[in-house]
């Protein structure tokens, strides 16, 4: 976990070395955070989450790129709840990060309401405003505008699972309707979000086992709205390794393209079909 330090005298700096630290070990996001006076950037492709919560013109045209990519990708003409999955999932795994990001690397966890955060996918660029934020005890960011102390880990996660469903749950109300799914099926959604999002860029960290760990205590099955567990387990490898990986609680509908093809948490995929895609080859 990074360490703590002294910090200038505003809510952002709360968070930004945390999204520093995501841009340098996955350069495909940057998260930049709007000091006080900024305007959120609108058009040349930019969507405000408050947009694609309201559901209409502009998820219209968030989602016309995953429909183009289908056809361009797989020269197939997509249902439309499978579009929808799919632009569900690249606006929520990043979005995700904005919160377990700095939770996972600092101990802070930002509150970004949809209208507060806008994306721009082509750049894999967010925008975000903070104005609050939950910390420990301790902290030196404790006495930052817009800081709340809570008592202990188990309260900061609340903080964490609260922040996310705060933002994502109006997502989850634009898209829902396009996607053919019932409201238990769109939390086990964002519950993948969370796990496989923080778990990948922990990865990237070299911190993959602390963020099993945590996810675990974070989501251990009985947090509504969110839908099961971490849901992480250890395969076997050819020669005994240990191989993590987790059961999805949602589909991503991938199969529907590509059905021999699933991906390496989906519950269709059997253990061993698993192993052989987690064992790397020489």
């Amino acid at each position: 976990m990074t360490l703590a330090t002294p910090l200038p005298g505003t809510t952002a700096s709360a968070v930004t070395g945390a999204y520093a630290r995501l841009a340098e070990v996955f350069p495909g996001l940057r998260a930049e955070v709007l000091e006080d006076g900024k305007a959120a950037p609108r058009g040349a492709g930019w969507v405000g989450a408050d947009e694609l919560a309201a559901g209409g013109a502009s998820l219209d045209a968030f989602l016309a790129w995953d429909h183009a990519q289908v056809l361009r990708d797989y020269g197939q003409q997509p249902r439309p709840d499978v579009v929808a999955s799919f632009g569900l999932h690249r606006y929520a795994w990043p979005a995700c990060l904005l919160v377990t990001v700095p939770w996972f690397l600092n101990r802070r966890v930002p509150r970004v309401p949809v209208e507060d955060v806008t994306f721009q996918r082509a750049l894999g660029h967010l925008t975000v405003r903070i104005r609050e934020f939950a910390c420990l005890p301790g902290d030196p960011a404790a006495g930052l505008p817009g800081a709340r102390v809570v008592p202990d880990e188990a309260a900061l996660r609340a903080e964490v699972l609260a922040a996310v469903a705060d933002h994502i749950g109006p997502v989850l109300d634009g898209f829902g309707p396009r996607m053919r799914r019932g409201r238990r099926a769109l939390w086990g959604m964002a519950t993948d979000e969370v796990v496989e999002g923080l778990w990948y860029i922990a990865h990237l960290l070299g911190e993959e086992r602390r963020a099993m760990t945590e996810l675990e205590a974070l989501l251990p099955g009985t947090t509504k709205p969110y839908v099961g567990s971490a849901g992480f387990r250890e395969l076997a490898g050819p020669n005994g390794e240990s191989l993590p990986t987790r059961d999805r609680a949602s589909c991503c509908l991938f199969y529907t393209l590509r059905p021999e093809d699933t991906c390496v948490t989906c519950p269709r995929t059997c253990d061993a079909e698993r192993v052989r895609k987690l064992t790397p080859t020489h």
